[in-house]
């Protein structure tokens, strides 16, 4: 007995909540005509059947598809043979953008009284968490509007802002604190890059090692603070002088720079390491420890076409070579890796 009359209890409030959900208009016959209620954001309290059918032809019209009710608890009373009582605790989900109201948990009592032979709702009270309605709602449709649109503002900031300080971390992560050129990580990954380029496209890559002659004397001679600075002006030279797309000028190391030349052959890279010589010559920088009296570098020069028999650290291998050579040779000069 008790099991059949909570089934009842139960199909009452499904019912409610099928037709509620569909905004199906016959729900108004559900109504008693010895109604009262109070609507979720409204302050008053309605006390005649014709306007609780107003005012839930209203919610239907103001919201006209049909809204998801994601129920998460339902109390059943069975208070006499004439009376039940539902509630129902659940979120409403909206058929608009909504970041608000569906995260909110509404409350329904629902009051039945058995009338003849139809039980009718004599009572419903909806408490939504939220802000008062305006005029003329059911639902606070226009402050979600506007608070949906200022979330959507938000995260759109939020988001930008975002992307612009990961762009600043990534720019960071690739840049030598120094002297603002690229780092050796920024030198790694485009490498792999251009390698895997160049093999696909069948064109060589060459590279340039160069290193700050007697640079330990410098510092020894004009302080760290000044050697610093002489960094700084080889690497912006160097920028200056490379600015051809897909060339990288890069800080490897200490006193050691890399360029990275793609689609550039072994005469061309030859070439281009002499005209950086000449640049760095021209700034004429003091350095009374080496012969011509101004900041030298010694440059290794390698180019490779690549292929699946090689790779990219056999690149810098022979750049290295070169400028070992080139140290050996008496610095201040251009060697290239032996062919």
């Amino acid at each position: 007995m008790r099991q059949a009359r909570d089934q009842l209890i139960r199909a009452l409030f499904d019912e409610y909540i099928e037709m509620y959900a569909g905004r199906d208009d016959r729900l108004t016959a559900h109504f008693s005509e010895n109604f009262s209620g109070f609507t979720g954001g409204g302050d008053f309290l309605v006390k005649n059947r014709e306007e609780w059918v107003k005012i839930t032809r209203q919610d239907f019209s103001q919201v006209p598809g049909r809204i998801r009710i994601d129920l998460l608890d339902v109390s059943l009373q069975d208070i006499s043979d004439d009376v039940v009582i539902t509630t129902g605790f659940f979120r409403i989900i909206l058929p608009i953008p909504d970041n608000i109201l569906s995260k909110e948990t509404a409350r329904l009592v629902l009051v039945f009284r058995r009338e003849g032979h139809d039980w009718k709702i004599v009572s419903s009270t909806i408490s939504i968490p939220y802000h008062m309605v305006q005029d003329g709602e059911v639902y606070p449709m226009r402050n979600l509007y506007d608070r949906n649109r200022e979330l959507e503002a938000l995260v759109e900031e939020r988001t930008r802002a975002l992307e612009h300080t990961n762009a600043q971390l990534q720019k960071l992560s690739n840049t030598d604190g120094l002297t603002e050129i690229a780092n050796r990580r920024s030198f790694d990954l485009l490498l792999a890059q251009e390698w895997n380029r160049a093999l696909r496209a069948g064109s060589h890559l060459s590279l340039i090692i160069l290193d700050v002659d007697h640079f330990k004397h410098y510092n020894d001679r004009y302080g760290h603070l000044a050697g610093d600075v002489c960094l700084k002006t080889l690497a912006r030279a160097l920028a200056e002088a490379e600015r051809r797309a897909g060339r990288l000028v890069a800080r490897y190391g200490g006193e050691e720079f890399v360029v990275l030349l793609p689609d550039t052959d072994a005469q061309a890279a030859l070439e281009i390491a002499k005209h950086l010589q000449q640049e760095i010559w021209a700034l004429e920088l003091p350095h009374a420890d080496t012969d011509p009296g101004i900041v030298t570098v010694s440059l290794g020069v390698a180019s490779i076409l690549p292929s699946r028999q090689c790779g990219s650290n056999d690149l810098v291998q022979q750049a290295d070579l070169a400028l070992y050579r080139a140290k050996h040779l008496g610095r201040n000069c251009v060697q290239t890796a032996p062919r």
